[in-house]
């Protein structure tokens, strides 16, 4: 047997070490009231980062979408203060979690004007320097996500006004800079740690015309499938080439999916959320198709949670769409439940119950959502994935998940239901 049939005989092995992924909320954007937010301050994530990490771990997780807050690291000219970021690195390295680090999450360093090339340059330093600081504590493979969200970013920060830089009439010109910038980054840190996976997560997105404006379609349409995947062209140079996109800097693209993702376009150019069982929504497992037809890059659900008492539903629907996508031949690597524990609303700073784990005092103490972690212990049972993590024995070899194991579980999932439902 030839050395490449021995390695054509392997498990197929995923990216990550487990299917199922967790994520904190870790914005650091300036809101509309002029006031900077740290959601990672404002959820107690700093302060109960080793507990956190402790219960994505009894929970049969080991990786996680975290932040280094570039406005809180970044003291300008050069200098950096790693003081936030340290102990993150020193309780994965404790639980061997494996890190997805955003490194800018909706905010800019105060004074830094992002359509400036001295934005592009302190930014790509910042990289360089966030990266080396990993790379000098972190000895398995590194994932970043250089700036989340693009899309959504660049529509919240401009027409929308919610956050900085404010930059009314912008859309598309803040859309470009932050794809420049992400591009740029990821060169960045790739000189310093050319193995890095990079993880690029935007909003999947469906939108429909009211049934009496049959010609809104192409506009709704154009949202749908255009403007939501600008950015991911960009990274992936389709569009814009001169930006310097490849396949190799899109990488890994993380779609993220919610209740409000899908809506009915109106004429005022307002938006309805389409209810659960509108027959006008989109299955999820289609809308993964297209974006794994579009760009052949392994995929995986960047973000997802369901809303107060609806959390364990919307978890079975997701996975049982994500089983669906996999028995269809869609790369998908795993889907991180994203937040982890609560956070407050954006607009209304009351909690927004969309966590695996709630938050109803100042102490910010976590208490389960007990419906929605049993719906996750189902899916774990269903596709034969650990339920809990001992640092030791992960460290030890646990390694990266079996994929091909995963989908022989999703296709005895698939007959299993279709056995039930009589086809």
């Amino acid at each position: 047997m030839s050395a490449n049939q021995a390695k054509d005989t392997r498990p197929e092995e995923g990216i990550f070490p487990t299917f199922f992924m967790a994520g904190f909320e870790c914005s650091t954007f300036v809101w509309k009231d002029g006031q900077r937010k740290d959601y990672i301050h404002l959820t107690g994530h700093d302060r109960h980062l080793r507990a956190d990490y402790d219960k994505v771990m009894d929970l049969g997780i080991g990786a996680v979408r975290d932040a280094i807050r570039w406005p809180l690291v970044d003291k300008g000219n050069g200098r950096y203060d790693w003081s936030t970021v340290q102990p993150v690195i020193d309780a994965a390295n404790d639980c061997h979690i494996t890190v997805i680090w955003d490194l800018c999450h909706y905010g800019f360093p105060d004074g830094c004007d992002p359509f400036s090339e001295a934005c592009l340059r302190r930014y790509t330093d910042y990289c360089r320097a966030a990266a080396e600081l990993i790379v000098s504590q972190r000895h398995k493979t590194r994932f970043f996500t250089p700036i989340n969200e693009i899309t959504f970013f660049s529509g919240a920060a401009t027409d929308m006004g919610w956050m900085y830089p404010f930059a009314k009439g912008r859309y598309a010109e803040f859309k470009r800079t932050l794809c420049r910038m992400a591009i740029e980054g990821v060169k960045a840190i790739r000189e310093v740690d050319p193995q890095a996976r990079m993880v690029h997560v935007d909003p999947l997105i469906y939108e429909v015309p009211p049934d009496d404006r049959p010609d809104l379609s192409d506009e709704a349409w154009e949202e749908t499938y255009e403007k939501a995947f600008e950015a991911w062209d960009m990274l992936y140079g389709k569009l814009h080439p001169e930006l310097g996109g490849t396949p190799d800097i899109l990488d890994i693209v993380g779609v993220n999916v919610y209740n409000f993702s899908q809506a009915q376009m109106n004429a005022d150019g307002s938006r309805t959320v389409l209810g659960p069982r509108d027959p006008r929504r989109k299955p999820l497992s289609e809308m993964l198709r297209y974006a794994w037809e579009r760009y052949r890059r392994p995929l995986i659900i960047g973000e997802t949670s369901g809303y107060e008492d609806k959390r364990a539903e919307w978890l079975r629907m997701v996975m049982q769409e994500s089983l669906i996508a996999l028995n269809d031949g869609i790369d998908l690597q795993g889907v991180c439940l994203l937040p982890c524990v609560d956070m407050p609303d954006w607009q209304s700073g009351k909690w927004a119950q969309i966590g695996m784990f709630d938050i109803h005092d100042e102490e910010c103490n976590r208490i389960p959502c007990q419906p929605y972690l049993d719906e996750l212990r189902r899916w774990q049972q269903i596709l034969d994935q650990p339920e809990n993590i001992e640092p030791d024995s992960f460290g030890g070899g646990l390694g990266r998940v079996q994929l091909a194991e995963v989908k022989r579980h999703a296709q005895a999932w698939e007959r299993q239901k279709a056995s039930v439902e009589g086809r």
